[in-house]
C-alpha cells in the first residue's frame, strides 16, 4: 500500500505537504513523531475518516484495488457500548450489516477465546480492566477480518506490563496482515515494527526506516532493540535528522 502526496493545514500552518509512505504487504510499519505532528490525521487520511479542504492524500494498492472495505481501525480508546457485553461488543459490525448473528456471534466468541476473554462473553465494558477492554477491541477488530490494521495508540493508556502482553498478543494475532500502528513509544516501535519511521518538523518529514533485527515481538531487553531505541530518542528530540535506516 502507497500513500502519497499527502498533506495537512490546520490555522494557516502546514504540518506536512507532498509526504509519501510505503507500507510493505504483510508486514507491521510503526511511525513515531512529537505530539501534535499529524501522526494520528495521517492515520484517519489513510483510513477514509478525515475530510475537508484542510487534508488531502492519495492512497494505492499494488493490487489494483481500492481500499475501501478493507481496513480495520483501532484506536487508543476503546469505545466499547457500555450496555453490552463483550460478545455483543465484537460482533455489532456484523449486526450493522445484517449479517446472520448465529455465526458471527460464534466468531466473536472464539476471537475473544483467543485473547484470553472466552469466560467474559457477557461481561460489560465497566467491569473489565484497562487491558481487558483493549483485548475486545483488538477481537473486533479482528472479527472485521480486513487485511489492513490501522493502530492509533491503542496499548498507550495501560501499564507497562500489560502492554508489554498485549503487544505480544497482536503480534501473534496480526502476523500477515499490513499494520500501520502509530505510537508514542520507542520500545513499542522498536519491538512490533518491521520498519519504524519518524514523522518530525514543521512542515514535518519521514526519516528514513529503521529496520530492527529479527521478527515481531523482539524482546525488550535485547541490546539491538536498545541499542536503536537510542537512536529513535535521538531523532525524536532533535539530534539525528540525517536518516538513514537499517540497524547498526
Amino acid at each position: 500500500m502507497r500513500l502519497s502526496d499527502a498533506a495537512l493545514q490546520y490555522g494557516g500552518v502546514r504540518l506536512f505537504d507532498g509526504l509519501a509512505l510505503t507500507l510493505p504487504a504483510g508486514r507491521t510499519t510503526a511511525l513515531l513523531g512529537p505530539s501534535g505532528v499529524g501522526k494520528s490525521t495521517l492515520l484517519r487520511l489513510i483510513a477514509g475518516l478525515e475530510a475537508g479542504d484542510h487534508a488531502r492524500a492519495t492512497v494505492t494498492c499494488d493490487d489494483g484495488r481500492p481500499l475501501t472495505g478493507r481496513v480495520a481501525y483501532l484506536a487508543q480508546r476503546d469505545s466499547l457500548l457500555p450496555w453490552a457485553g463483550a460478545l455483543d461488543n465484537v460482533a455489532l459490525g456484523a449486526r450493522l450489516r445484517g449479517e446472520p448473528m448465529g455465526p458471527a456471534r460464534a466468531r466473536a466468541a472464539a476471537l475473544l477465546a483467543e485473547v484470553g476473554l472466552g469466560d467474559r462473553l457477557t461481561a460489560r465494558p465497566g467491569t473489565l480492566s484497562g487491558g481487558m477492554r483493549q483485548r475486545v477491541a483488538l477481537a473486533r477488530a479482528l472479527m472485521e477480518d480486513r487485511p489492513v490494521i490501522l493502530m492509533d495508540e491503542p496499548f498507550s493508556a495501560l501499564d507497562f506490563l500489560t502492554r508489554l502482553r498485549l503487544q505480544d498478543l497482536t503480534a501473534r494475532l496480526l502476523a500477515g496482515r499490513t499494520v500501520l500502528l502509530v505510537t508514542h513509544d520507542p520500545l513499542e516501535a522498536l519491538r512490533l515494527g518491521d520498519a519504524v519511521h519518524v514523522l518530525h518538523g514543521r512542515p514535518a518529514t519521514l526519516d528514513a526506516p529503521l529496520t530492527p533485527p529479527g521478527a515481531p515481538p523482539r524482546e525488550a531487553v535485547d541490546p539491538a532493540v536498545l541499542a536503536l531505541q537510542a537512536e529513535v530518542l535521538r531523532r525524536l528530540t532533535g539530534e539525528d535528522h540525517a536518516g538513514g535506516g537499517g540497524a547498526p
